[in-house]
């Protein structure tokens, strides 16, 4: 199958980012979130090693985002992933400000505190099934015949890539919530994996870089 090179890019800024409230799939990006699509958009190769697909988050903020970089990179090639899409949140606090005491209280209780792998506040994805999901996800990159892919994401989901490809099995609730606190993801960040498959010995994901972002 060959090595893969996987860009990774988490969406512009969305109005709801802007205004701090809690997202589902709706959200536009904002003129700093187009202008943040565009400015990554020019840091791909259009000649040489330029990327031969974009895979995209359904969501309305990364459909954006997709398709500014789409347009910079003259790319007509773009397909769309449910594997792609954000955590969802606990219904409770979708479209709610991230400051309301109802709010910080569930996300300090999913997402800062030790917890079994397997807790669930109400119908959110829970760690368990963002581990699985990811697990998915490497699964349809190998399969896929595309040597340099861009991907279309956002931050909680591609910091659970990143711990999974860092930690594999291992990683943890606890491990993931650490990860997850101290290193944030930006508005258009890029971030690096590359696949090297081995027939004599375990296949190798490599982060490259983690969170290149626009000033």
């Amino acid at each position: 199958m060959g090595k893969k090179l996987i860009y990774f890019v988490r969406h512009g800024e969305s109005e709801l980012n802007a205004k701090g409230i809690r997202q589902g799939s709706e959200g536009k990006l904002t003129e700093k979130g187009r202008n943040q699509a565009l400015q990554t958009a020019k840091k791909f190769p259009k000649e040489k090693g330029k990327p031969q697909i974009i895979i995209s988050s359904p969501y309305e903020r990364t459909r954006e985002t997709t398709d500014i970089i789409a347009k910079e990179l003259n790319m007509k090639n773009i397909e769309y992933s449910d594997l792609l899409m954000e955590r969802k949140n606990p219904s409770e606090i979708i479209g709610k400000w991230k400051e309301d005491l109802q709010v910080k209280l569930i996300v300090d209780q999913i997402d800062k505190s030790f917890h079994d792998d397997n807790l669930r506040y109400s119908d959110e994805e829970n760690f368990t099934d963002l581990k699985n999901r990811t697990k998915k996800l490497l699964t349809f990159i190998k399969s896929r015949k595309e040597k340099r892919m861009i991907m279309v994401t956002h931050a909680i989901f591609l910091k659970m890539i990143v711990s999974y490809i860092l930690k594999g099995e291992e990683l943890t609730s606890y491990e993931y919530n650490k990860l997850s606190f101290f290193n944030d993801i930006n508005n258009a960040g890029i971030t690096i994996i590359q696949y090297i498959p081995h027939w004599f010995k375990k296949e190798e994901w490599k982060l490259l870089v983690w969170n290149d972002e626009i000033l």
